[in-house]
């Protein structure tokens, strides 16, 4: 075996590097594509590895390669990558001229993922058959241990490690994640190497060596007796015990599907958080383990532990998932349910002739989802579901599991006519859903605890529980789950007698092709057997149906209510004024308060958005209602005394406070109102109305003008228009009315200023800036033209304008005493 880090310098090596800094990236692709084809492989051998960190960038992401995941369709050079790394293109082309030799290249075991790394340094081979055989142990004094893989699995590594690798990217990605180079070249590969249609293209070199190495195969007689509980015979070997392989014959055909896929699982799902690794590791493996050291302490000459041996809870790996990440996730997802569901039905069996032959395309379709996905999948849902910031962005995640949990829409058949939630689903994939319970019941309680803790008014997530209800409650779905609990809970004595199983498992097993195992036809058996693989033996498991989740469910519908009644009342109450606004302010009688009209308001708090969230949570507790049979009657009624209760509380009441020097001052409960939704301030804009930003529909010169005429007047003359609004007759009232703003008092008393802030809002003042605006400017130009029109000099328009304002006043004061006195 070669390795690059021991072969002498490359002349042409050198060349490339130095093209990589002086040549466009087409004059680069076209000396590779020459090169790819003119050189040997042992030249071509030395280059591989840089070239591999010049497409897809450093492990350590100190080099950005040529940043795929920034690279949209937009680009210049978008069509010139794809075709260069596509699966046919020159760079497989040169993957495969290297396979058919015995080239492997080193990678740094900390580079692996978490689970794999902490396995390797406890001296235990990992559960992926993938990195079995492949460890290379260190040099003498040298404590990097390595994994060595061949050219198809090192590209394929670097490939999916892109996706995680940290960047330091200065560039913002203003374009969909969807639409990146990366994306799309990971959907390319998906589709050439799992084939919905046909079979994987051949190799176009001779490949003898190249295979997905496979565990040597286990004695027919593995059994065991509990459920997730893993036999002695099925324990992991030790890694300084690494078996001779034989590769399996039927693995030969599709072996790169393989390998890509396990690599794709590996880097992007292996990840968890410490409780979870510790939850996993087998009571049974940690006494082998230790029975296995105990053996060795008493041998002579004992190998060389590697680093880290004897430390399995030091394992920890911050994993922060990005949207990207997730996204990518779900295409897998999406891709590998349509894969599957690809599988041809076996003919009937027949007496008179042999069981019919599977190809290893076929077989590997029947076990992908199952023995690839879905452990490391729900742990990396579950762990997104705890981990996940409260926003929007978690749609990305939502999606993914919703995708998972529904195989029946990806199996290329036409839909029917039937609207989505009226369409069954069809029979046949209930063992799918008792086969994979967790991912329904407890990863739909884990999204219950985020919902009950979002902002539901927000558009964006009330559609994520609309999503979620409606995908739970199509017809059959809801029965089939319930079903599987029955199944899970049904107690172990009124299950039939069975005979020992052997479970070849991804985890603890060969080659995912090894041959079938006998057909678990106990159904219980196989719940059973799902739950405690994943949640362990122990485990305390939860119903979904059960009175405590129904709690939880009846909480979300409350919690619902609240939020569909309080974006019900602020779109009604923006469109009652953005109509009296549009009405009012043509004759300039608009309200001269500027803080609602703020352009850096959120486009979630408009009208739009909120009739929206008003839709989906209504259809949200329509679905809720239908998952769990709620009775529709007294929902409405709960969801009305709610709703009132709200409105009452909000409209009469503030949040429990005493007064303070500096104004209002919560008390406990007045915080647990507020974090409750309960109650809340009517926070307003506290600052000086007159110095508010300028609006696109002012003059900007004039604002200002108008601004220090205004503090001019209010300066020489804030004792003569104080007297007269303190004065309680008339003349006062008609005062009040110009110099100061009544409904905006009101607001601020239930806002939370302090009294000083609040009496200098109370002050009369003049405000000359509705002149400022160009509708003003507008309405006075037309109305001076009408008067020349009628042989009207300016002034006397102007006493005629004066006039009219003051005639206004005097009648809509009037208007609002007599409503006082009735």
């Amino acid at each position: 075996m070669s390795s690059p880090s021991l072969q002498q310098p490359s002349f042409l090596l050198a060349n490339l590097k130095a093209d990589a800094t002086s040549k466009p990236l087409i004059q680069r692709c076209q000396d590779l594509l020459k090169i790819i084809d003119e050189y040997p492989a042992k030249e071509l051998h030395l280059i591989f590895p840089w070239l591999v960190e010049n497409v897809f960038g450093s492990l350590d992401g100190v080099i950005s390669g040529w940043n795929l995941r920034l690279l949209h369709s937009r680009s210049n050079e978008f069509n010139l990558v794809l075709d260069f790394l596509s699966p046919s293109g020159p760079m497989m082309k040169l993957v495969y001229k290297l396979q058919a030799e015995e080239y492997k290249y080193e990678v740094p075991v900390h580079y692996l993922p978490g689970p794999v790394k902490a396995c390797i340094q406890e001296g235990v081979l990992p559960d992926c058959p993938l990195f079995h055989n492949k460890l290379q142990f260190p040099l003498p004094g040298v404590l990097t241990l390595n994994v060595a893989l061949n050219p198809f699995e090192f590209f394929m590594f670097n490939l999916a490690y892109c996706l995680i690798a940290p960047r330091n990217c200065l560039q913002p990605q203003l374009c969909s994640s969807t639409d990146s180079a990366y994306f799309v070249l990971v959907d390319l590969y998906l589709k050439y190497f799992l084939p919905v249609e046909g079979s994987v293209p051949a190799s176009p070199f001779t490949d003898s060596r190249g295979s997905v190495a496979a565990p040597s195969p286990r004695a027919s007689s593995v059994s065991f007796a509990g459920y997730g509980v893993h036999s002695p015979s099925l324990l992991k070997h030790h890694i300084f015990h690494q078996p001779s392989v034989n590769a399996d014959p039927a693995a030969q055909e599709i072996w790169r599907s393989e390998a890509l896929l396990q690599m794709f699982v590996e880097i992007w799902l292996h990840h968890y958080s410490l409780d979870l690794y510790q939850k996993l590791q087998s009571p049974q493996v940690k006494l082998a383990l230790l029975q296995y050291r105990l053996s060795m302490s008493s041998m002579p000459c004992q190998p060389l532990a590697p680093p880290g041996s004897g430390t399995l809870h030091t394992y920890q790996e911050p994993f922060n998932p990005s949207e990207e990440h997730v996204l990518v996730v779900r295409l897998l997802v999406k891709h590998l349910h349509a894969f599957s569901s690809s599988l041809k039905p076996e003919p009937p069996p027949s007496p008179a002739h042999s069981p019919p032959h599977t190809s290893p395309l076929e077989e590997f379709k029947r076990v992908v989802v199952q023995r690839f996905v879905q452990q490391k999948l729900y742990l990396f849902l579950q762990h997104c579901f705890g981990h996940w910031p409260l926003d929007a962005s978690f749609r990305a995640v939502l999606e993914t599991w919703l995708s998972y949990i529904q195989p029946w829409r990806y199996t290329g058949e036409k839909p029917n006519a039937q609207p989505d939630q009226n369409r069954t689903v069809p029979d046949k994939w209930e063992p799918f859903v008792h086969e994979n319970l967790l991912l329904y019941t407890k990863l739909f309680q884990g999204f219950l605890n985020r919902a009950t803790r979002t902002d539901l008014v927000n558009a964006k997530n009330a559609l994520m529980v609309f999503r979620a209800a409606k995908v739970l409650a199509q017809p059959n779905l809801a029965d089939m789950i319930q079903r599987g609990e029955q199944l899970f809970l049904e107690p172990e004595h009124v299950l039939p007698h069975r005979q020992p199983r052997g479970y070849l498992t991804p985890g603890h097993g060969g080659s995912y092709l090894s041959p079938r195992q006998r057909m678990v036809t106990d159904t219980a058996f196989k719940v059973k057997s799902h739950v405690y693989s994943l949640e362990g033996q122990d485990c305390q498991y939860k119903q979904m149906f059960g009175s405590e989740v129904r709690g939880v469910v009846m909480r979300l519908i409350q919690i619902i209510a609240q939020a569909r009644h309080t974006a019900k009342r602020i779109s009604d109450q923006s469109s009652e004024a953005a109509a009296s606004g549009s009405f009012l302010s043509w004759f300039g009688l608009a309200s001269s308060d500027l803080s609602n009209a703020f352009p850096g308001a959120e486009p979630e708090d408009s009208g739009e958005y909120l009739k929206k969230t008003h839709e989906f949570l209504d259809r949200a507790l329509e679905n809720l209602c239908h998952i769990f049979k709620l009775n529709q009657n007294q929902l409405a009624q709960l969801v009305a005394n709610l709703g009132a209760a709200q409105d009452d509380g909000r409209a009469n009441q503030l949040p429990d406070c005493v007064q303070g020097e500096t104004g209002p001052v919560l008390t406990d409960l007045g915080r647990r109102q507020i974090i409750n939704g309960l109650r809340r301030f009517e926070v307003q804009y506290q600052g000086d109305p007159e110095l508010q930003p300028i609006r696109s529909y002012e003059s900007a010169l004039l604002v200002r003008l108008l601004y220090r005429a205004s503090s001019l007047l209010n300066n020489r003359l804030q004792a003569q228009m104080g007297a007269l609004c303190s004065r309680s007759d008339f003349l006062g009232r008609l005062g009040r009315r110009y110099l100061t703003d009544p409904d905006s008092c009101v607001r601020l008393r239930r806002s939370p200023m302090s009294q000083r802030a609040l009496e200098r809002r109370q002050q009369p003042r003049l405000s000359l800036r509705p002149l400022a605006s160009y509708r003003t400017l507008l309405l006075l130009l037309l109305f001076y033209a009408l008067g020349a029109l009628l042989s009207l000099g300016p002034l006397c328009s102007t006493a005629l304008l004066l006039t009219g304002a003051l005639l206004y006043g005097v009648l809509m004061t009037l208007c609002a005493e007599k409503l006082k006195t009735q």
